[in-house]
């Protein structure tokens, strides 16, 4: 019998030699869905419990905290106690920030370099621009994050005590991470729902969730303008900035003067409460302050709207991104003005980004029909619009309910976890992952054009 050692070594070395020839999309599919079963398996433990949680609901759970989305089968506060929690925001924490963002750190800190496998899987994770070195921004990504959770976790527990809250402190660090990480996850039943006219506590949690969902680029972009190393913010960053501010205003006046949910509330109050929700479908943070279920049905489609878009790339956020809706509306204009180049910001965007952003909608659709199709026969006792609102909850990362999440079947809660999933690792690189390599030549691909009818 072979030695044991020997065995082991030549198993790990075939399993990283795997690993080393797999695409990048692929990569990040494996180690999200790693970091979701590590998650599960410590949901799982007895002693993380408070009470009998069943298997499925651990893995919704681990899935949910670990792709950042915030959709719980049970309640957090009450099914887990405080290790329970803590493993919670671990996962959360690591989710937000992304795949192999903390081993690239460590990795750093000990060699002070990355392996080019691992610097194309960072890069893709974050979708970092070519001119962005990767280990400048891993460096800043963690810093930035822990000076920023800290201070939200300041604020919120002045807030918190001074509002007479018990757990003030624990309370606060769990929502500051949460909300900067835009996991949308609260050891409260209702959510922020206590907290609706408290505009120090709204105030927090906006911020920390927009600083989330912008990414990285753009507060990196922030610095070096302040700084006085750069005239003006890059072209990404601006996009990011108009498309955020644009689809946040417009959503926030058409649910303040027209939902019908939140029109006996003071001016105030109601304005606070239109806006808080229109922040939370864009960033994809999930939180709510009114109960999404008394919300107008137009109100609904706009939060519907705002989660497909999203948030940005190299930020915490799911959905589209900012940036892709951005091609996207330059491909309507290029057609209907008759170009052939498609422009964002007054700059030409390369083939490349368009083809991508064209794809990432395709694919997005054919997800969310296939996931709806199975949606229907599984749970044909759910209203229509609550299943389709809360697919597209799930596959932006979001959170936001209709309040139909604990009583999905389970192949209804398999399909959400499938969704929330690729709704972390991307859509577009959740498609990739999944996608055959095409091992047909280019010469045979090029030998006959497609005779295709004019649009």
């Amino acid at each position: 019998m072979p030695p044991i050692r020997p065995m082991h070594r030549r198993a790990a070395m075939a399993v990283l030699s795997r690993l080393n020839r797999m695409s990048t999309a692929r990569l990040l599919l494996v180690g999200y869905v790693s970091y979701m079963a590590l998650g599960f398996v410590l949901l799982s433990l007895p002693f993380v419990q408070s009470g009998v949680v069943a298997p499925l609901d651990n893995l919704f759970i681990a899935t949910s905290a670990v792709s950042t989305t915030g959709l719980v089968t049970v309640d957090p506060g009450a099914s887990y106690n405080r290790a329970g929690e803590i493993v919670i925001l671990a996962l959360f924490q690591v989710g937000g920030l992304g795949y192999m963002t903390f081993s690239s750190f460590f990795v750093l800190a000990l060699r002070r370099r990355l392996s080019r496998g691992r610097e194309r899987t960072v890069r893709a994770s974050f979708e970092l621009p070519d001119d962005i070195s990767v280990a400048a921004f891993l460096r800043a990504v963690v810093v930035f994050t822990l000076l920023v959770e800290t201070a939200g976790a300041v604020a919120l527990y002045l807030l918190f005590a001074e509002a007479g809250r018990e757990d003030a402190l624990w309370s606060a660090i769990f929502h500051a991470v949460s909300a900067f990480c835009t996991a949308g996850f609260s050891l409260n039943s209702n959510s922020l729902e206590a907290y609706a006219g408290n505009v120090g506590v709204n105030a927090v949690i906006a911020v920390l969730s927009l600083m989330g969902a912008i990414g990285f680029i753009v507060v990196s972009d922030c610095w070096r303008a302040l700084s006085g190393q750069e005239r003006r913010l890059g072209t990404t960053s601006r996009t990011i900035l108009f498309v955020t501010l644009a689809i946040i205003s417009a959503a926030f006046l058409v649910i303040l003067v027209t939902d019908e949910g939140i029109a006996d509330l003071p001016l105030g109050e109601r304005a606070l409460a239109a806006f808080f929700q229109a922040m939370s479908a864009s960033t994809t943070v999930g939180f709510d302050t009114v109960p999404i279920g008394t919300l107008g049905m137009g109100s609904v489609v706009v939060l519907m709207l705002l989660m497909i878009i999203g948030a940005s790339p190299a930020g915490t956020g799911g959905g589209l991104k900012t940036t892709t809706f951005a091609v996207l509306w330059g491909i309507v204009t290029a057609v209907l003005g008759r170009r052939d180049e498609v422009y964002v910001m007054g700059h030409e965007v390369p083939l490349r980004t368009v083809r991508s952003a064209a794809a990432a909608m395709v694919f997005y659709c054919g997800l969310l029909l296939i996931g709806m199709l199975v949606l229907a026969h599984s749970d044909p006792g759910q209203r229509f619009e609550a299943l389709v609102f809360e697919a597209i909850s799930a596959m932006g990362t979001v959170g936001l309910s209709l309040g139909i999440t604990a009583d999905l079947s389970e192949v209804g809660k398999v399909v959400i976890i499938v969704l929330m999933a690729a709704g972390r690792v991307g859509i577009l690189t959740f498609g990739l992952a999944l996608a055959v390599p095409n091992t047909q030549s280019t010469r045979a691909r090029r030998r006959r054009p497609a005779d295709l009818p004019p649009a």
